[in-house]
């Protein structure tokens, strides 16, 4: 779609300076031009989008969510705020709920948080499986993603988690022999992806390194849920496979941060899941940074540790409590997040880029970040459309 943004008070472009008083022009889905509006062209499109004196930045890109699940886990998260300490194992209990909902009932619920998503600024999102720990029920959830994709105007990335957590019942070597046999059938399905938690509980290291080793041979990608829950060494070992991105991290090392920064990985912050656990560890975040990791941000949208949809409010977690400037936690949520998908076209509004964007309710970023339980955003265009638009023309 061609459409042309104006009356931009400042313009977050991410590929350079921010711009005040600004224009924006979309032609067929792209950004076509960027400028002060008395530099418009005299062709930009006549379809037109006031936003009053508005900030405009990049859609947020949303590089780690379990978006795809049923059910609820009221019970363990009560027992959380009464001092139990989380080890993973409510994760079966969705994979129960899920396995038990109709194609159908999925789809529906997760459009539910899509739309949720996209008012909040979300344009791309990556998307996990890990709620099956079969091989048909993995496959069932990587195929639902790809039908999601046509349900919603979204950019989605599917990743395959069939290495979630070992399933009741079954020894996890046996298991890593499942997963990997699937492999080739999660590319098949749409797996862009492959992901494995290891953590303490879950996978080990040699484990994720089997099954990220058979995955990269598959011409996938590379993620890790890394060092969450206990120091494992498994940012180290995405830093030794070149790992798009380690996810999580509380527990690195300032060794290991040291590695993924010499090997390109991205570290995504996930803060709400650090309050949704009480867990009080935010100092990871400045490790990494001075470790010269590239960040990224991320909600990890799930039912057990992250129930949030909301990118502004991981950037106001990764300010407040992490301490990341205002500047760096949005570049985080937009151009670092892309960079953690491996996306070039996502992220920033520079020219060629897909015209994506969100329309904050506030003349400048930190006034999101100061305006605690405010709605952050009124506008959210996707490739020149608005898909959620309180303006008023």
């Amino acid at each position: 779609m061609n459409l042309t943004l104006r009356g931009i008070g400042r313009l977050l472009i991410m590929s350079g300076e921010p711009v005040a008083d600004a224009a924006l022009v979309v032609r067929d889905g792209r950004v076509a031009w960027t400028g002060p509006e008395r530099s418009l062209p005299a062709d930009a499109p006549a379809q037109t989008l006031d936003v009053g004196g508005a900030c405009v930045v990049p859609g947020f890109v949303d590089a780690h969510t379990h978006l795809l699940y049923a059910g609820r886990r009221r019970e363990e998260f009560v027992a959380r705020l009464a001092g139990s300490a989380y080890d993973g194992g409510g994760i079966r209990t969705t994979v129960d709920a899920t396995s038990a909902a109709t194609d159908e009932e999925l789809l529906r619920l997760a459009s539910g948080r899509l739309a949720t998503a996209v008012a909040h600024g979300t344009t791309t999102m990556e998307i996990k499986s890990g709620y099956g720990l079969s091989v048909d029920a993995e496959l069932r959830l990587l195929r639902l993603i790809g039908e999601l994709a046509g349900r919603t105007p979204m950019r989605l990335e599917a990743t395959y988690l069939g290495a979630h957590v070992v399933p009741a019942g079954r020894r996890r070597d046996d298991y890593v022999d499942d997963v990997v046999a699937t492999l080739p059938a999660a590319t098949a399905a749409g797996a862009r992806w492959c992901d494995v938690f290891c953590d303490e509980g879950a996978f080990t290291v040699e484990d994720a390194r089997r099954i990220l080793v058979a995955a990269r041979a598959e011409g996938m990608g590379l993620r890790l849920h890394a060092e969450e829950l206990a120091y494992t060494g498994a940012a180290g070992l995405a830093a030794e496979l070149g790992c798009a991105s380690a996810d999580h991290l509380e527990h690195v090392s300032d060794v290991d941060a040291r590695a993924m920064a010499a090997a390109g990985v991205v570290g995504v912050l996930l803060p709400t899941v650090t309050l949704s656990l009480r867990s009080g560890a935010w100092g990871h975040a400045a490790r990494l940074r001075e470790s010269g990791v590239e960040l990224a941000l991320a909600t990890d949208c799930n039912p057990g540790t992250s129930w949030c949809e909301s990118m502004p409010y991981a950037i106001q977690l990764a300010c407040l409590a992490m301490g990341l400037p205002v500047d760096e936690a949005f570049r985080a949520a937009t151009l670092g997040s892309a960079h953690a998908l491996r996306r070039e076209d996502v992220g920033h509004l520079g020219f060629g880029a897909w015209g994506d964007c969100a329309v904050l309710t506030a003349e400048h970023e930190a006034d999101v970040v100061a305006h605690l339980g405010g709605r952050a955003v009124g506008t959210t265009v996707v490739g020149g459309v608005a898909v959620a638009d309180d303006l008023k023309r």
